[in-house]
């Protein structure tokens, strides 16, 4: 395909799956990852003709026209560093982070001042089709005809492209997926270290627990970097998580302390300023699918749920001015709702990252938009002890993951991860393949 070489340094699941795609549409490939992996990566990819491997980024960097990093955002300037410097004169360098600021500082300040800057970011996992997928390109430093070189390399995903700049890019992740995740990370550490299983407690089955629990084994079934690079690199992600804990923290201790006058008009306030706009909307999420899957059994009386997590997140909008709809970047137009699951305001094929965003904010919305669902969360609220414990240990996660990301502190980040992580483990399985079905059903009712 033109005589036009992609390197990609870092040959995790990404980089193969990036390998993989390219080199099927004809272009060839050169990619190498960790000295100890190179072998069994050359016995890998020995059927494809199209992709060499090699010993080390240096020989990638010399030999391809357009370079893509697949690495570890925490890793990204450590790696430009060492073979940045050789990249071929006049290439073009991109990366896969999903957090721009520190690659593109990683770019400016070790790359030849010849060499083009034109990254991208793919809104969905590995394991994913990427048809019809967000593709974000960012076009940094470059000529208009690189950057159309690199639309046709990518053009193979079959991806709905979307440009912005670094910058542009790093505050919507942030937007839509740095508080969401800080949310279900904290979910888990508090079940985690209340030694629950939520689905064994008829309190957290059905409805909209069924949609909490579901998400939240997602996200512990990931890899623990997927996430804290995001969280940790990303300014915006930083602010916004205090926010988060902050908001937990204070609603919290207004519930403890009975004012409910003092809740209601906060969160009222807050849940006006998010989706007043969308009063005449049919809602993203319908009663019809909230108890389909459910990891345990369906109690024929639900349990009362002062909702914390889910109160955090709209307060937490409200107080950093966020409207999350507007974040929502793979857009088409508003059409007819359907009879099940989302109403398609948005083209809903962001599966992964993109996803839980999406269904996290129809559950908030199924909340906040049901007057008297809304009264009865804050009755409870003020009225019931049942989930006192459970709101002790899910502030004191939210502000535990807060102070992690403030601090920068990866290792902490990994260790709390993989705690409750292992803790998780044995109901993946079965959660993977009910929350598939989940989303599967959600996409198919469109």
């Amino acid at each position: 395909m033109e005589n036009t070489t992609v390197g990609i340094i870092g040959m995790g699941d990404m980089g193969k799956m990036y390998a993989r795609r390219i080199s099927d549409a004809g272009w060839r490939v050169h990619a190498c990852d960790r000295a100890e992996n190179y072998l069994a990566l050359k016995e890998e990819f020995s059927g494809r003709s199209n992709v060499h491997i090699l010993p080390n980024g240096h020989l990638v960097s010399r030999s391809s026209d357009y370079i893509l990093y697949s690495v570890e955002a925490e890793a990204i300037s450590k790696i430009v560093a060492l073979y940045g410097p050789s990249t071929k004169q006049g290439a073009i360098v991109g990366g896969q982070t999903s957090c721009k600021a520190p690659e593109m500082l990683a770019f400016e300040r070790h790359l030849p001042s010849d060499v083009q800057i034109i990254s991208c970011h793919s809104l969905h996992g590995p394991k994913i089709d990427p048809k019809g997928q967000p593709l974000v390109i960012i076009k940094h430093r470059a000529s208009q005809k690189s950057f159309e070189l690199v639309e046709r390399i990518l053009s193979c995903f079959g991806s709905a492209q979307v440009n912005l700049t670094a910058l542009k890019h790093d505050q919507i992740t942030a937007d839509t997926q740095a508080v969401t995740h800080a949310a279900f990370l904290s979910m888990g550490t508090a079940w985690c270290a209340n030694n629950q299983f939520p689905w064994e407690h008829h309190r957290y089955v059905g409805g909209i627990e069924n949609v909490k629990t579901n998400l939240m084994l997602r996200i512990y079934s990931s890899k623990w970097h997927v996430y804290a690079g995001l969280a940790i690199l990303n300014p915006a992600a930083k602010i916004q998580i205090k926010q988060y804990a902050e908001s937990v923290t204070e609603l919290f201790k207004l519930m403890l302390a009975g004012q409910r006058s003092k809740l209601e008009e906060r969160i009222k306030t807050a849940g006006e300023a998010v989706f007043g706009k969308q009063r005449d909307e049919a809602l993203l999420l319908r009663d019809e699918v909230l108890d389909r899957f459910s990891l345990g059994k369906v109690p024929k009386e639900k349990t009362p749920n002062n909702h914390l997590s889910l109160l955090a997140m709209v307060d937490c909008w409200w107080k950093l001015g966020i409207l999350p709809y507007d974040h929502l970047i793979c857009s088409t137009p508003v059409s007819r709702p359907l009879s099940l699951s989302f109403h398609p305001r948005k083209e809903w094929r962001c599966v992964d990252v993109e996803q839980l965003f999406r269904l996290w904010l129809g559950v908030t919305e199924y909340l906040f938009r049901k007057p008297q669902l809304l009264d009865d969360v804050i009755d409870t609220a003020i009225n019931d002890n049942t989930f006192r414990s459970d709101d002790l240990e899910f502030a004191f996660a939210a502000r535990g993951w807060s102070d992690c990301v403030s601090f920068g502190d990866f290792a902490s980040y990994q260790d709390r991860f993989e705690r409750c992580q292992v803790y998780f483990a044995p109901r993946f399985p079965e959660a993977t393949r009910v929350g598939n079905e989940m989303i599967k059903t959600i996409l198919e009712k469109m």
